[in-house]
Protein backbone atom coordinates (compact mmCIF):
# COMPACT_ATOMS: atom_id res chain seq x y z
CA UNK A 1 0.00 0.00 0.00
CA UNK A 2 1.26 3.45 -0.92
CA UNK A 3 1.76 5.81 2.02
CA UNK A 4 0.36 9.28 1.25
CA UNK A 5 0.87 10.88 4.67
CA UNK A 6 3.85 10.06 6.85
CA UNK A 7 4.91 11.92 9.97
CA UNK A 8 8.28 11.60 11.66
CA UNK A 9 8.31 12.68 15.33
CA UNK A 10 6.09 15.60 14.34
CA UNK A 11 5.76 18.03 17.26
CA UNK A 12 4.31 21.44 18.00
CA UNK A 13 5.03 23.06 21.38
CA UNK A 14 3.87 26.38 22.79
CA UNK A 15 5.03 28.48 25.73
CA UNK A 16 8.45 29.90 26.55
CA UNK A 17 9.81 26.53 27.58
CA UNK A 18 7.67 24.48 25.25
CA UNK A 19 5.65 23.19 28.19
CA UNK A 20 2.40 23.12 26.20
CA UNK A 21 2.72 20.11 23.90
CA UNK A 22 -0.08 20.45 21.35
CA UNK A 23 1.43 17.63 19.26
CA UNK A 24 4.18 15.47 20.72
CA UNK A 25 6.40 13.16 18.66
CA UNK A 26 3.67 11.97 16.30
CA UNK A 27 4.59 9.00 14.11
CA UNK A 28 1.76 8.13 11.75
CA UNK A 29 1.13 6.68 8.29
CA UNK A 30 -2.02 7.13 6.21
CA UNK A 31 -2.44 5.00 3.09
CA UNK A 32 -3.69 5.90 -0.36
CA UNK A 33 -7.45 5.47 -0.75
CA UNK A 34 -8.28 5.02 2.91
CA UNK A 35 -10.48 7.12 5.12
CA UNK A 36 -8.52 7.75 8.30
CA UNK A 37 -10.01 9.21 11.46
CA UNK A 38 -8.10 11.07 14.16
CA UNK A 39 -10.10 10.91 17.38
CA UNK A 40 -9.52 12.73 20.61
CA UNK A 41 -11.08 14.86 23.32
CA UNK A 42 -11.43 18.60 22.77
CA UNK A 43 -7.97 20.16 22.99
CA UNK A 44 -6.18 16.87 22.32
CA UNK A 45 -4.22 18.24 19.34
CA UNK A 46 -6.34 17.10 16.37
CA UNK A 47 -6.67 20.50 14.70
CA UNK A 48 -2.98 21.23 15.28
CA UNK A 49 -2.09 18.04 13.38
CA UNK A 50 -4.26 19.15 10.46
CA UNK A 51 -2.74 22.63 10.45
CA UNK A 52 0.77 21.16 10.46
CA UNK A 53 0.02 18.75 7.62
CA UNK A 54 -1.46 21.57 5.53
CA UNK A 55 1.54 23.87 6.15
CA UNK A 56 -0.55 26.48 7.97
CA UNK A 57 1.83 26.38 10.93
CA UNK A 58 5.40 25.14 11.26
CA UNK A 59 6.40 22.26 13.56
CA UNK A 60 8.67 22.78 16.54
CA UNK A 61 10.41 19.49 15.86
CA UNK A 62 10.11 16.64 13.39
CA UNK A 63 8.61 16.71 9.92
CA UNK A 64 6.12 15.01 7.63
CA UNK A 65 5.60 14.13 3.99
CA UNK A 66 2.27 14.58 2.25
CA UNK A 67 2.00 12.79 -1.09
CA UNK A 68 5.80 12.72 -1.15
CA UNK A 69 6.26 16.43 -0.41
CA UNK A 70 8.13 17.63 2.68
CA UNK A 71 6.04 20.06 4.76
CA UNK A 72 9.18 22.04 5.68
CA UNK A 73 10.66 22.41 2.21
CA UNK A 74 7.74 22.06 -0.21
CA UNK A 75 4.81 23.86 1.38
CA UNK A 76 3.40 25.13 -1.94
CA UNK A 77 3.44 21.61 -3.40
CA UNK A 78 1.75 20.25 -0.26
CA UNK A 79 -1.09 22.77 -0.56
CA UNK A 80 -1.64 21.78 -4.18
CA UNK A 81 -2.23 18.12 -3.28
CA UNK A 82 -4.51 18.73 -0.28
CA UNK A 83 -8.00 20.08 0.18
CA UNK A 84 -9.00 21.40 3.60
CA UNK A 85 -12.31 21.90 5.32
CA UNK A 86 -11.29 23.78 8.46
CA UNK A 87 -13.21 23.56 11.72
CA UNK A 88 -14.23 27.23 11.42
CA UNK A 89 -14.03 27.96 7.69
CA UNK A 90 -14.56 31.32 6.05
CA UNK A 91 -17.40 31.76 3.58
CA UNK A 92 -18.13 34.77 1.38
CA UNK A 93 -21.89 34.83 1.81
CA UNK A 94 -22.52 37.67 -0.64
CA UNK A 95 -21.35 35.39 -3.48
CA UNK A 96 -23.44 32.76 -5.18
CA UNK A 97 -22.38 29.13 -4.99
CA UNK A 98 -21.01 29.31 -8.53
CA UNK A 99 -19.15 32.56 -7.87
CA UNK A 100 -17.62 31.21 -4.66
CA UNK A 101 -16.32 28.06 -6.40
CA UNK A 102 -15.06 30.21 -9.27
CA UNK A 103 -13.18 32.39 -6.78
CA UNK A 104 -11.68 29.37 -5.00
CA UNK A 105 -10.66 27.84 -8.31
CA UNK A 106 -8.81 31.04 -9.24
CA UNK A 107 -6.94 30.94 -5.91
CA UNK A 108 -5.73 27.44 -6.75
CA UNK A 109 -4.82 28.42 -10.33
CA UNK A 110 -7.28 25.98 -11.89
CA UNK A 111 -7.02 26.65 -15.66
CA UNK A 112 -9.86 28.75 -17.08
CA UNK A 113 -10.76 26.17 -19.70
CA UNK A 114 -11.21 23.50 -16.99
CA UNK A 115 -12.81 25.46 -14.16
CA UNK A 116 -16.41 25.90 -15.45
CA UNK A 117 -16.82 22.20 -16.15
CA UNK A 118 -15.34 21.28 -12.76
CA UNK A 119 -17.70 23.67 -10.97
CA UNK A 120 -20.66 22.13 -12.80
CA UNK A 121 -19.51 18.63 -11.85
CA UNK A 122 -19.11 19.57 -8.17
CA UNK A 123 -22.48 21.31 -7.99
CA UNK A 124 -24.07 18.21 -9.52
CA UNK A 125 -22.20 15.87 -7.15
CA UNK A 126 -23.26 17.90 -4.13
CA UNK A 127 -26.87 18.37 -5.26
CA UNK A 128 -26.64 22.15 -5.55
CA UNK A 129 -27.23 22.72 -9.28
CA UNK A 130 -30.64 24.32 -8.85
CA UNK A 131 -29.26 26.80 -6.32
CA UNK A 132 -26.02 27.57 -8.15
CA UNK A 133 -26.92 31.25 -8.58
CA UNK A 134 -28.38 31.78 -5.10
CA UNK A 135 -26.36 33.81 -2.59
CA UNK A 136 -24.69 31.68 0.06
CA UNK A 137 -26.23 33.80 2.81
CA UNK A 138 -29.53 32.09 2.03
CA UNK A 139 -28.12 28.57 2.30
CA UNK A 140 -28.84 26.32 5.25
CA UNK A 141 -25.94 25.29 7.48
CA UNK A 142 -25.80 21.86 5.84
CA UNK A 143 -25.77 23.36 2.33
CA UNK A 144 -22.97 25.73 3.34
CA UNK A 145 -20.96 22.76 4.60
CA UNK A 146 -21.46 21.00 1.27
CA UNK A 147 -20.27 24.01 -0.72
CA UNK A 148 -17.22 24.30 1.54
CA UNK A 149 -16.32 20.67 0.87
CA UNK A 150 -16.82 21.33 -2.85
CA UNK A 151 -14.44 24.29 -2.56
CA UNK A 152 -11.83 22.03 -0.93
CA UNK A 153 -12.08 19.77 -3.99
CA UNK A 154 -12.00 22.47 -6.66
CA UNK A 155 -8.36 21.77 -7.59
CA UNK A 156 -8.95 17.99 -7.55
CA UNK A 157 -6.51 17.12 -4.75
CA UNK A 158 -5.80 13.45 -3.96
CA UNK A 159 -6.04 14.12 -0.19
CA UNK A 160 -8.95 15.75 1.63
CA UNK A 161 -8.72 16.94 5.25
CA UNK A 162 -12.01 17.38 7.13
CA UNK A 163 -11.76 18.97 10.58
CA UNK A 164 -14.94 18.31 12.58
CA UNK A 165 -17.11 18.17 9.42
CA UNK A 166 -20.42 17.48 11.21
CA UNK A 167 -19.96 19.01 14.67
CA UNK A 168 -22.23 22.03 14.10
CA UNK A 169 -24.85 20.32 11.93
CA UNK A 170 -28.30 19.03 12.77
CA UNK A 171 -28.86 15.25 12.30
CA UNK A 172 -30.28 15.55 8.77
CA UNK A 173 -27.47 17.80 7.53
CA UNK A 174 -24.85 15.62 9.25
CA UNK A 175 -26.23 12.56 7.47
CA UNK A 176 -25.98 14.32 4.11
CA UNK A 177 -22.34 15.25 4.77
CA UNK A 178 -21.50 11.69 5.87
CA UNK A 179 -23.05 10.34 2.67
CA UNK A 180 -20.96 12.79 0.63
CA UNK A 181 -17.75 11.77 2.39
CA UNK A 182 -18.52 8.11 1.76
CA UNK A 183 -19.21 8.84 -1.90
CA UNK A 184 -15.93 10.73 -2.27
CA UNK A 185 -14.00 7.82 -0.79
CA UNK A 186 -15.77 5.09 -2.74
CA UNK A 187 -16.45 6.74 -6.11
CA UNK A 188 -13.83 9.47 -6.41
CA UNK A 189 -10.97 7.52 -4.83
CA UNK A 190 -9.92 10.30 -2.47
CA UNK A 191 -7.76 9.72 0.59
CA UNK A 192 -9.67 11.34 3.44
CA UNK A 193 -8.31 12.44 6.81
CA UNK A 194 -11.09 13.21 9.30
CA UNK A 195 -10.62 14.84 12.70
CA UNK A 196 -13.50 14.48 15.11
CA UNK A 197 -14.59 13.87 18.68
CA UNK A 198 -17.95 12.50 17.46
CA UNK A 199 -17.44 8.75 17.73
CA UNK A 200 -20.34 7.50 15.54
CA UNK A 201 -19.14 9.57 12.57
CA UNK A 202 -15.62 8.15 12.76
CA UNK A 203 -16.86 4.62 13.39
CA UNK A 204 -19.19 4.77 10.39
CA UNK A 205 -16.78 6.27 7.86
CA UNK A 206 -13.21 5.33 8.73
CA UNK A 207 -11.12 2.34 7.71
CA UNK A 208 -8.65 3.02 10.53
CA UNK A 209 -8.56 5.41 13.42
CA UNK A 210 -5.95 6.93 15.67
CA UNK A 211 -6.67 8.26 19.14
CA UNK A 212 -4.72 11.28 20.31
CA UNK A 213 -4.70 12.73 23.82
CA UNK A 214 -2.58 15.57 25.17
CA UNK A 215 -0.72 15.68 21.88
CA UNK A 216 0.33 12.02 21.84
CA UNK A 217 -0.95 9.19 19.69
CA UNK A 218 -2.08 6.53 22.17
CA UNK A 219 -3.96 4.04 19.96
CA UNK A 220 -4.03 3.07 16.29
CA UNK A 221 -5.94 0.50 14.27
CA UNK A 222 -9.38 -0.41 12.96
CA UNK A 223 -12.39 0.05 15.23
CA UNK A 224 -12.53 -3.70 15.84
CA UNK A 225 -8.81 -3.84 16.63
CA UNK A 226 -9.09 -1.04 19.17
CA UNK A 227 -12.11 -2.63 20.81
CA UNK A 228 -10.20 -5.93 21.01
CA UNK A 229 -7.10 -4.24 22.45
CA UNK A 230 -9.15 -2.71 25.25
CA UNK A 231 -11.53 -5.64 25.76
CA UNK A 232 -14.52 -3.35 25.28
CA UNK A 233 -17.71 -3.91 23.31
CA UNK A 234 -18.11 -0.43 21.84
CA UNK A 235 -15.82 2.28 20.50
CA UNK A 236 -17.20 4.66 23.12
CA UNK A 237 -16.17 2.33 25.93
CA UNK A 238 -12.76 1.78 24.33
CA UNK A 239 -12.25 5.52 23.84
CA UNK A 240 -13.07 6.29 27.48
CA UNK A 241 -10.84 3.45 28.65
CA UNK A 242 -7.90 4.68 26.57
CA UNK A 243 -8.25 8.39 27.32
CA UNK A 244 -9.11 7.93 30.98
CA UNK A 245 -12.63 9.36 30.84
CA UNK A 246 -13.97 11.55 33.64
CA UNK A 247 -13.67 10.32 37.20
CA UNK A 248 -16.59 10.55 39.57
CA UNK A 249 -14.67 12.87 41.88
CA UNK A 250 -14.14 15.29 38.99
CA UNK A 251 -17.85 15.32 38.24
CA UNK A 252 -18.62 16.15 41.86
CA UNK A 253 -15.82 18.68 42.36
CA UNK A 254 -18.03 21.68 41.61
CA UNK A 255 -20.42 20.70 44.39
CA UNK A 256 -17.56 20.47 46.90
CA UNK A 257 -16.21 23.85 45.79
CA UNK A 258 -19.64 25.41 46.12
CA UNK A 259 -20.07 23.97 49.60
CA UNK A 260 -16.67 25.25 50.69
CA UNK A 261 -17.45 28.75 49.50
CA UNK A 262 -20.92 28.92 51.05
Amino acid sequence: MKVLIQTDRLSKYYGKGGEIKAVDNLDLEVYEGETFGLLGPNGAGKTTVVRLLNCIIKPTNGTAKVNGHDILKEDVEVKRVTGLLAESPGLYEKLSAYEFLEFMGALYDVPGDILPKRIDELLKLFGLQKRRNYLLEGYSRGMKQRILIAAALIHDPPILFLDEPTSTLDPRAALMVRDLVRKLAEDAGKTIFICSHILPVVEELCDRIGIIDKGRLIALGSVDEIKTQTGKNTLEEAFIDITGGVKKKELLAWREQRGAGA
